[in-house]
């Protein structure tokens, strides 16, 4: 079918609403069509994520509702008696809305649904899942992209995303949903009378909440000097807010100013257009409050709290915003050492990073005799880690991140955590100030005796059909035709995670990847320095990460500039052949 037949069809159908309908008459350019039906919204291994809007190709309570179809008959094909679904939802315009779109059709096919009363960060939905004993959840969310933007994430009984092989299930079962007319559902208010919606609240915000306190290491550190302990705090207009505040508050951390022009939940996020706290800009206000404040520390959290910012003071006194990288190696460093020194560090340890973040983190590994894991980008891989530890008692979780400031400690939630993260950093800053350190005087120590590290990433956005295609071809070239050095230094190891190999350009040799197959490259250089490529799961971008290692900051700042820019000189003429 073309994209205007598919046009054409949603004109005419029936179960497409007037105002659904108007929009897409309104529609004046053919390309915009084009981009709205050439396909259907991708469901991949996390779900789905797309532009608000009428369409195939488009988040609307068409694209959520056949989504919810295929997933309420994978749940009903795999597991029999009652099956229940969880579901929440952040601040997006839409969100609610689409929740109960979903909750809708998963009542509709006769599947019991918790859903929460109000927004919640996706954390919270993974520790549901358990909670309850759900066979799946579900959260509405496109994270931290700009506000035209809204997703549908996918979790399994284990409270982890869903991984390759049952998302490719799920994916089949979304895929024999053809027609509108195919999608179950029921009324929203007639789900209540049946008793297959139930509404949840405190319940489970107080036994989550009671059991991110129990992470606490240096406990009587924290239940002594908590109330010392100046924090500035932005939920940039999500749902962080009330539980980041909660959890603080309950473990007596007295001196937490809010950032009032980012309190409030807000889908256009008018003080943050690209509301992610990697983006330095959204900490603009939090850092003019803090001019006058002087906190120990400031951290914001994204739409659905999963990410977490960290602001810390440098030695000049300047605000800076601390990479994900860097917030993770402060994080593993003191969780590692804390546990080591109050005698609860396991023999059988584990920390867990994705394959484009930091190598620091290897030498704290090293020190402390911990187990140090790889897996592919996303912190669905991590959870999954978690599950095998958790059936092979192999290994003990200690803590686990990527570099896009995701992080988690504990083994209830099995997604990134910024209500964990929030209060494993305080306790950490509040450790480091009765010491008479700052975070960013702690990172320079760890710098000193592991070595400086840097990374960096660039984002080349290619949208639209064109786009993908783009990025596609370019990682073949860079796959077949990719130069045996950058700038004089050899290339000694390539990684391809498409085809599962790992080649040693040194001796010549090859050995098996053993994670899931992933269009991702890795090159390693002679002298420690490495980048990857790979498509974005979630934007219509190719992303290039870099590293190196230097002897000071003015090093490695001079080594990573030049590195970026040669290793971007062959990604641009990949792009361009």
């Amino acid at each position: 079918m073309t994209y205007m037949e598919k046009y054409q069809l949603w004109l005419k159908s029936q179960y497409v609403d007037e105002a659904t309908k108007t929009e897409l008459r309104n529609i004046k350019d053919e390309k915009d069509i084009e981009d709205r039906f050439y396909k259907d919204l991708e469901f991949g291994t996390g779900g789905l994520r797309g532009v608000i809007g009428a369409g195939s190709n488009r988040m609307n309570i068409y694209t959520v509702g056949k989504a919810t179809q295929g997933l309420a008959q994978y749940l009903i094909n795999n597991y029999h008696g009652d099956i229940s679904v969880s579901i929440a939802y952040d601040s997006r315009n839409m969100s609610k809305e689409f929740a109960e779109s979903a909750a809708a059709v998963l009542c509709g096919n006769g599947i019991k649904v918790n859903l929460f009363e109000s927004l919640r960060p996706t954390p919270m939905l993974s520790y549901t899942v358990r909670h309850f004993g759900s066979k799946a959840g579900i959260v509405i969310t496109a994270s931290h992209n700009p506000k035209q933007y809204n997703g549908y994430k996918v979790y399994g009984e284990d409270g982890g995303q869903v991984t390759d092989m049952n998302a490719t299930e799920i994916l089949s079962c979304i895929q024999e949903v053809e027609e509108f007319e195919n999608v179950k559902s029921i009324d929203i208010e007639d789900a209540k009378q049946k008793g297959i919606l139930n509404i949840i609240g405190e319940e489970v915000d107080k036994a989550y909440i009671e059991k991110v306190k129990n992470l606490t290491i240096r406990k009587e550190l924290v239940s002594s000097n908590a109330k010392n302990l100046k924090v500035i705090y932005t939920p940039i207009h999500g749902s962080g807010n009330v539980p980041v505040r909660r959890v603080l508050k309950e473990l007596g951390y007295e001196n937490v100013a809010v950032v009032k022009e980012q309190e409030l939940p807000d889908g256009n996020f008018p003080t943050a257009p690209y509301p992610n706290p990697e983006e330095p800009k959204v900490f603009s206000i939090a850092m003019e409050m803090g001019k006058e404040m002087q906190p120990d520390i400031i951290f914001g959290t994204d739409p659905d709290c999963d990410r977490i910012g960290v602001v810390v003071k440098d030695s000049i006194g300047e605000f800076r915003v601390l990479t994900g990288n860097q917030t993770g190696v402060l994080l593993s460093h003191y969780i590692v050492s804390s546990l080591k020194e109050t005698n609860k560090l396991p023999n059988n340890g584990a920390l867990i990073k994705t394959i484009v973040t930091t190598e620091m983190v290897s030498k704290i590994a090293e020190e402390y005799n911990v187990k140090l894991i790889n897996v592919l980008t996303g912190f669905k891989y991590i959870g999954e880690k978690i599950k095998e530890f958790e059936e092979t008692k192999e290994n003990t979780y200690l803590f686990g991140f990527e570099e896009s400031f995701g992080y988690l400690a504990g083994d209830f939630v099995r997604d990134k955590d910024a209500v964990i993260a929030a209060t494993l950093i305080c306790e950490m800053a509040l450790y480091y100030k009765e010491k008479g350190m700052s975070l960013y005087d702690a990172l320079i120590s760890l710098y000193e005796k592991y070595g400086y590290y840097k990374e960096n990433l660039v984002s080349i956005e290619l949208k639209g059909k064109e786009g993908q295609e783009k990025i596609a071809k370019a990682l073949e070239v860079l796959r077949h035709s990719m130069k045996s050095n950058v700038n004089g230094v050899n290339i000694v190891k390539k990684m391809d995670y498409k085809l599962s190999i790992e080649k040693d350009l040194i001796k010549i040799s090859e050995n098996i990847i053993d994670l899931p197959k992933s269009n991702v490259l890795k090159f390693v250089l002679e002298d420690g320095s490495w980048f990857v490529v790979r498509p974005s799961g979630t934007e219509p971008k190719m992303k290039v990460y870099l590293a190196c290692i230097g002897t000071s900051l003015n090093d490695v700042e001079e080594k990573m500039t030049v590195f970026t820019n040669n290793v971007m000189s062959i990604i641009n003429n990949a792009c361009e052949n």
